[in-house]
Order: structure tokens, then sequence, then C-alpha cells
């Protein structure tokens, strides 16, 4: 049997995650943003479902990458006892992981989007 208050509660904390990422990373409210306008650019030029469902994939990819990157970020600051070699190394792979995915995602739009603006060019 589902149990409401507890599925309540569960919404609530994750809400209360998402909220301290986007009031405390930089990079999230970044990606966010870039999600508006292109959601906007897909209603505006009508896309086909499925380019949007890719979008719609490869936006949730980029933004659950980013708050990976700073969950494995606070943790590592948390336990490191003191500045070792390997924190510098983890917290660059974090970011590295962040950048290809949002590398595939801007050559994936830019795939998607470039022949609506050079029709609309023409």
């Amino acid at each position: 049997m589902i149990k409401f208050k507890r599925l309540a509660k569960s919404f609530k904390y994750a809400l209360s995650g998402l909220k301290k990422v986007w009031l405390e990373e930089q990079n999230f409210q970044v990606h966010s943003i870039i999600t508006v306008i292109v959601l906007v650019l897909a209603w505006y030029f009508q896309i086909a479902i499925w380019q949007l469902i890719i979008l719609i994939l490869l936006i949730a990819l980029v933004l659950i990458l980013e708050i990976i990157n700073s969950i494995m970020e606070r943790f590592i600051d948390l336990l490191k006892p003191r500045i070792h070699e390997y924190v510098k190394d983890i917290k660059d792979m974090g970011a590295a992981l962040v950048f290809v995915g949002a590398i595939t995602a801007v050559i994936v739009g830019l795939m998607i989007f470039l022949p609506y603006f050079i029709a609309l060019l023409s």
C-alpha cells in the first residue's frame, strides 16, 4: 500500500535538494537557463516529437551529471582529512564528466536546430 505521507516527504526532500543545487551551484543555474532557451526554441520551431524527446533526455542527462558532480565534490570535501593530490584529480574528472555530457548535448542540439535556423534565414 502506498503511504502518501511518506511519498509527500520524499517529494519535499527531492525539491529541497533541487533548490539547494539551484541556489548554490552556478553551473546548474547556467544549464537551467540554457534549458529554458532550448525549450523555447523547440516550441518556436515546432520541432518533431522525436527531436524534442532527444533534447529532453539530453537536458536531463546534463542536469543529472551536474548534480552528481556537486554531490561528489561535497562528499570529497567532507571526507578529506587534508589536501591530497587525488582530491584535485577526482574533482577534475567530475567536471570532465559534466563537460562531456554538455558538449554532446550541444552537438546534438546543433544537429537538430541548424536546419531550422538555415530555413529561417533562407
